[in-house]
């Protein structure tokens, strides 16, 4: 290559990052980004797609700010720029408007403005009967109590969540970015004394294309067959999944699996996860995290006494993942209770308390709510009675006040339920309600700490709030205190111990805080191992989201490690171990990971800044939370869950400033004209380039 080619080649490589730059720059000036953005996805199951999408290009419209009836009759019938990008409060986020919306070709998306204000009338995107087709009751079992029947659960519930709209639905958490935005369209969109903007408008664009389409069968199909036949096969769609965990006082050999001879356990249970109408935000305070913080204390106030005294009967605490959406973690513990796969199986099932919603007792009863159809049987009869007995004496001892309900009532939705599709066991269901949910923000976003009555004095620092000890931590300690002591006693432990058992009210403090505030406080750190805090840290700025989600690159749920660590912490023993020999314990004689696990715990950050590791042993382990449905590849299963998220390229949104449809195309029409005269000129130059381009040459002198 000569001096020539390398001026050529330098001024290419010149000329090409020039170009590079120059787009840059004018595609920032042309579009602002948005940030904190989080979009509607689609979900399948057997029969449905829910959710939302754009098309693959991203879906645009005129912005316009919706603030009542007056605008949405101008969105949908007489604005004379369609499609609109509609902006609006989370007030007007409602099934009425939504619904009109989505039977209109004028509505381009909708962009949802985060608040803080919850609507004083409740809402509830979910259903009115939640996970009615994959509970207990139905044809074969109470006909009578199935599909709410009985006692309509969520009556606030719309559907929303349910339903499959064909725009993209985002939701927007940055103020400042909404500022801007309400910016623009004041700017550029705002109606006149009645009369419509000019030319240019702001526009806004949306992009949210889901690959996976009709249902789970559909997509799983899909999928399959790519894998089959592709060389790059790409996913449509993923199972939802995660891990249960779970724990028991005494241990249980995890390397054999099936009955245990002389093994009775009572099960201690509640759920790990929630949802809302948008993917990955569910605040889940009632729903979820009161059950969560309940038996985290109550394991914690429990294990001293175990030990001490051990009860006849072991007690097995697990949290179930995926409960949202029929019954994933339950359903699946219950499959390999069955077939020999986990480390008990039904037989060794004594009986079940379960902590649903018991956040908002506000000092009133607290309810315990068994199966009618079960009861029917005298054994399983007579040992509710003793378990309803037991829970009793305990509240007695503390004051608190429990009470039944008719007992023709069936049980709310709960994990019992998938148990009891199996076999009939004894066991009762801890709630505030008596019928239908006093949560009135049942999986949606207004499911808050404020609404829990988690709220702090002004001026605490983030130190100072994690101690403080709130109402809700009051009174979910003496929720916790009551399930204990009745664990305890269930499990046949001697009543003299029970005023030993009392939950630390404190603690519950510290576990609202990190659950529900930031779980990225000291607290949460010293309890969790090194690999969690550090590049691929689990801690966030804000408050963990208890949306199941996906697997996709082999990671745990950010909430369900905490829950295992946290267990591990509060019913573990702490050894004398470096860290390798507790990442390996199979190396030191007399420790096996057959009946422990085995936590290198970073500890508690000490003055000069160095942690104080240890080494924590206990019985807390994670098992599979994966439907069934999807091992046996029985993807439109009426038995079991079969959800699925559908995969996505890119989510994202913009705004920018849009011209008249006539400047486009005058634009479009001079773009055709400059093109078609350079071809005349190209041509031109190019059949006259010898006589253009030719040069007269003298023949060089030649010497003979």
């Amino acid at each position: 290559m000569g001096p020539e080619s390398f001026k050529w080649l330098h001024l290419l490589v010149i000329s090409f990052f020039h170009t590079y730059v120059s787009c840059s720059s004018v595609d920032q000036k042309i579009y602002i980004q948005l940030n904190n953005t989080v979009p509607c996805v689609r979900l399948l199951n057997a029969t449905h797609q829910i959710g939302c999408q754009s098309s693959i290009s991203g879906d645009t419209g005129v912005l316009h700010v919706f603030e009542g009836e007056a605008d949405l009759e101008w969105i949908l019938t007489s604005g004379p720029h369609p499609p609109y990008m509609v902006l609006m409060e989370a007030a007007f986020f409602t099934r009425p408007t939504m619904t009109r919306m989505k039977n209109s070709s004028r509505v381009a998306g909708v962009a949802v403005i985060s608040s803080s204000t919850a609507p004083a009338d409740g809402f509830s995107p979910h259903t009115s009967c939640p996970n009615q087709n994959t509970g207990v009751y139905g044809d074969r079992y109470g006909p009578e109590l199935a599909n709410c029947n009985n006692t309509l659960w969520n009556p606030l519930g719309n559907n929303l969540s349910y339903e499959d709209f064909a725009f993209p639905i985002f939701f927007l958490q940055n103020d400042n970015q909404t500022q801007v935005i309400r910016k623009c369209y004041e700017d550029h969109n705002m109606r006149v004394n009645g009369t419509a903007p000019q030319y240019p408008l702001c526009a806004m664009q949306l992009f949210s294309h889901m690959h996976a389409v009709t249902d789970t069968v559909t997509c799983m199909r899909r999928t399959d067959l790519q894998n089959s036949f592709s060389i790059n096969p790409e996913k449509l769609c993923d199972p939802l999944n995660d891990f249960n965990v779970w724990a028991s006082i005494r241990p249980l050999n995890s390397s054999v699996k099936g009955h245990k001879e002389n093994e009775s356990v009572v099960i201690a249970a509640t759920r790990l996860d929630g949802r809302s109408f948008f993917w990955d935000i569910a605040t889940s305070a009632e729903g979820t995290v009161s059950g969560i913080v309940t038996l985290l204390a109550a394991a914690q106030a429990l294990y001293p006494v175990t030990q001490e005294a051990p009860p006849t009967r072991n007690i097995f605490f697990t949290f179930f993942q995926g409960e949202a959406f029929d019954y994933i973690g339950s359903s699946r513990m219950v499959y390999d209770m069955e077939n020999a796969k986990f480390v008990i199986d039904l037989d060794n099932v004594h009986s079940m308390l379960e902590i649903g919603q018991v956040g908002l007792r506000n000092g009133q009863n607290l309810w315990m709510h068994s199966d009618p159809v079960s009861r029917k049987n005298i054994s399983v009869n007579e040992e509710v009675v003793k378990l309803v007995a037991n829970i009793r004496t305990a509240a007695d001892s503390l004051k608190l006040s429990v009470d039944e309900p008719d007992t023709t009532q069936a049980l709310p939705p709960s994990s019992f339920q998938r148990f009891l599709r199996a076999r009939p066991i004894p066991g009762v269901v801890f709630a505030d309600h008596r019928s239908s949910f006093t949560n009135r923000y049942y999986e949606s976003l207004y499911d808050t700490p404020e609404y829990l009555n988690v709220t702090y004095p002004p001026g605490l620092s983030p130190e100072e709030q994690l101690e403080y000890e709130t109402e809700a931590a009051k009174s979910l300690s003496e929720v916790a205190t009551l399930v204990a002591r009745s664990l305890y006693k269930q499990a046949g432990g001697e009543d003299r111990f029970l005023n030993n058992i009392t939950a630390d009210t404190k603690t519950v403090a510290k576990l609202l805080y990190g659950f529900l505030i930031k779980s990225n406080n000291s607290w949460f750190s010293s309890l969790l191992p090194p690999e969690a805090l550090g590049r691929g840290s689990i801690l966030g700025s804000g408050a963990p989201q208890y949306y199941i989600g996906l697997r996709l690159d082999n990671t745990v749920k950010s909430v369900t490690r905490f829950v295992q660590f946290i267990l591990a912490n509060m019913t573990g023993t702490v050894l004398s171990l470096n860290q390798s020999q507790c990442q390996n314990p199979n190396n030191v004689p007399g420790l096996s990971k057959d009946l422990y696990s085995y936590s290198w715990i970073s500890g508690p950050v000490s003055a000069n800044g160095t942690t104080d590791s240890y080494c924590v042993r206990a019985s807390v382990r994670l098992a599979k939370a994966l439907s069934p449905a999807f091992e046996l590849l029985e993807y439109g299963s009426k038995e079991y869950s079969t959800w699925t998220e559908s995969r996505w390229k890119t989510i994202g949104a913009r705004i920018f400033l849009v011209a008249s449809p006539q400047l486009e195309m005058m634009t479009l029409g001079v773009g055709v004209a400059v093109l078609l005269v350079s071809l005349v000129v190209t041509y031109f130059i190019s059949s006259k380039a010898e006589l253009l381009f030719s040069s007269t040459r003298e023949a060089p002198a030649t010497t003979y």
